[in-house]
This record gives C-alpha cells, structure tokens and sequence, in this order.
C-alpha cells in the first residue's frame, strides 16, 4: 500500500525522507493524506489518490506512521463498508496493508484537487458545523474537475469515480 503524505503531515508525524513512486498497480492500496487545520483543531483529510474518494479524521493525537496508518486505515474501512463497499476494502485494500510505503503526492494535479477539497472540507467544519464523518460523506458528493468518468465529462463526484473503479477493477463488487 502507499500512502502518500503532505509536508505538513510528515513534519506532524515525522516519516524523513518521502519517496517518489509511481500509483500503485492497484489504485484501491493508493491513498493521499494531508493535514490541515479548521478552527484550531487538526484534521486530516485522507482521498484515494486515483478517485479522490475522502474520509476525514481527527488530528488530535496521531504523532506517528503506525497511528495515521491505523485511523486511515479504519476510517476507510467505515465509509467503504457504509457504501456497500466492505468487499472491495477486503479484497483488495487489506491484503496491501502488510507493507505501506510512505511517498510525496502523485503529481501537482492531485495535490491541486486535494487543496481544493481540503477547502471545502474546512467550509463544512465551520460554516455547516459538520462533524468529521458528516463531512466526508460530503465531500465525496462534491463535483471535482481532474476525475470524470466519462471522458466527454469535466467533473465527477468522487463517490462516481470510485465506483467506476469498483466496475473496472472490482468487476462490479459491492
């Protein structure tokens, strides 16, 4: 699995050096995380790096790799199994995490979108009231450019491209 975390994550949770490594063979074991802070309190924002599909957790005390792969790990594990998605986790994210690799963001497009969610993310925390779990759902309702699953589209709901992830990869599990 690969877990590619923001300068500011790193710094929290004290990786060293990020690796630079190509998306994962099985985009379901290829996820992104990015630490941002809301109204004083820190969050962070965790999206499969291939559909952007997100969950957010709490920030508060997570200060080192085994913590953030444990709440990242568990909170996509919740949102997929709330999606009728728990197969998926277990076919084909669970085998992967034996071994995660921590690397820097895929390329400027990911890291673009995912600022633009964090965005979002923070104007649901304050201004909607949000609790973190509320606000992933949200989130991957959200129009986003970068993502379509059809390619005569601009935009796709994060929740769209990972199903179409799901169909082509998943062969249609749920």
């Amino acid at each position: 699995m690969i877990l590619r975390v923001s300068q500011k994550l790193n710094s929290k949770i004290k990786i060293g050096a990020l690796q630079t490594l190509p998306l994962d063979e099985n985009p379901f074991a290829d996820w992104s995380a990015n630490l941002f802070v809301s109204d004083r309190t820190q969050y962070i924002l965790v999206s499969n790096t291939k559909s952007l599909y997100s969950t957010v957790i709490d920030g508060k005390g997570i200060t080192n790799d085994n913590q953030i792969i444990q709440q990242a790990l568990s909170s996509i594990r919740e949102f997929l199994e709330r999606d009728g998605y728990l197969s998926i986790y277990e076919r084909f994210i669970a085998p992967s995490t034996g071994t995660v690799h921590f690397a820097k963001s895929l390329n400027r497009s990911i890291t673009g979108s995912i600022n633009e969610i964090v965005e979002l993310a923070k104007r649901a925390l304050i201004e909607d009231g949000l609790p973190p779990h509320q606000v992933g759902i949200h989130l991957n309702d959200l129009l986003l450019s970068g993502i379509a699953v059809n390619p005569k589209d601009k935009y796709a709901k994060p929740r769209e491209s990972f199903q179409a992830l799901v169909m082509t990869i998943g062969r249609g599990e749920k």
